[in-house]
């Protein structure tokens, strides 16, 4: 109401000074503390920084398009010499084209500030994950889903999800077209004599998807899996490894869905993680050749 009450002062020859820079300045201070109040002098300023912003995106998205579509006669035709020699030039504006355009550059600067927004708040939800199986190491950038709970429902080991595609190369040939097709069971069932160093990590995981009914995820049980995310890194044995058959994000922002209760607790800075993984990796493999030692004399 104010900066319409405003803009009539046009209208009266008298009050001409109001439509100085300190005036229009000072009556936007106004504006912006009817509109929000004053609850501190930075969130003031933030106030005016975005009312400003706003505005002068909005007006010249009118000037900019209006220009794309002038001609050169129209644009020419506003073009005038001062007596003096100056150079002037006249815009002329129509009242429903700045009102349409107006609406227009608005919801347009509003999608691009959301998506950007979008944009950032998905970036602090990505990590790096790596993944190891004996010496196999294979690494990908994950998204921390906080709604996840899908895990092993005898164990309740939690499943992070990853691309089939990214063990493509470790796994039986043909897999990973048969996982994208569904029906991850009946490769179990198949596989038979075929030889797979894997065999004994292999496990099926029930799980209920969207719109769908219960199904089946062929998952790997990996020696460790290692999570860096905002700073931090996260080490833990206790997981499975789903495989998806698909593309788990069409931009290939990332190739893995990480399980929340794999980030839960206090992460280790990325210097102490690091040497942590190393040596804990190094007892999993002792661990594993002992073993596999004591299974060969007992045999």
């Amino acid at each position: 109401m104010v900066g319409a009450l405003y803009v009539v002062m046009m209208f009266v020859p008298q009050l001409s000074f109001l439509y100085t820079f300190l005036i229009k300045f000072g009556l936007s201070l106004i504006m912006l503390w009817i509109a929000f109040g004053f609850a501190s002098l930075q969130s003031y300023l933030r106030h005016l920084g975005a009312f400003y912003m706003v505005n002068f995106a909005a007006a010249g998205g009118i000037i900019g398009f209006h220009y794309l579509v002038q001609n050169s006669g129209e644009l020419f035709s506003g073009i005038w010499y001062t007596t003096s020699g100056g150079l002037s030039f006249e815009l002329k504006v129509g009242f429903w084209f700045a009102c349409i355009t107006f609406f227009v550059v608005v919801f347009a600067f509003k999608a691009v500030q959301t998506t950007k927004r979008k944009t950032e708040n998905r970036e602090t939800l990505l990590g790096d994950v790596s993944v190891w199986i004996g010496s196999t190491k294979i690494s990908c950038v994950g998204l921390l889903d906080t709604g996840n709970q899908l895990s092993d429902p005898l164990t309740r080991t939690p499943v992070m999800v990853m691309e089939a595609a990214l063990w493509e190369a470790y796994l039986p040939q043909g897999w990973s077209k048969q996982l994208m097709e569904g029906e991850p069971d009946k490769l179990i069932m198949g596989l038979g004599a075929e030889e797979f160093d894997w065999q004994d990590r292999l496990r099926l995981v029930p799980y209920r998807g969207v719109n769908r009914g219960a199904a089946f995820m062929l998952a790997l049980k990996p020696d460790m899996v290692r999570i860096e995310l905002g700073g931090l890194e996260y080490v833990s044995s206790k997981v499975l490894i789903g495989l998806d058959g698909g593309t788990l994000s069409g931009d290939r922002a990332y190739r893995a869905i990480i399980h929340p209760a794999l980030t839960e607790g206090e992460g280790t800075p990325k210097v102490h993680a690091g040497i942590a993984q190393e040596e804990a990796l190094q007892q999993n493999t002792e661990s594993s050749l002992v073993e596999s030692g004591e299974a060969k004399t007992a045999g």
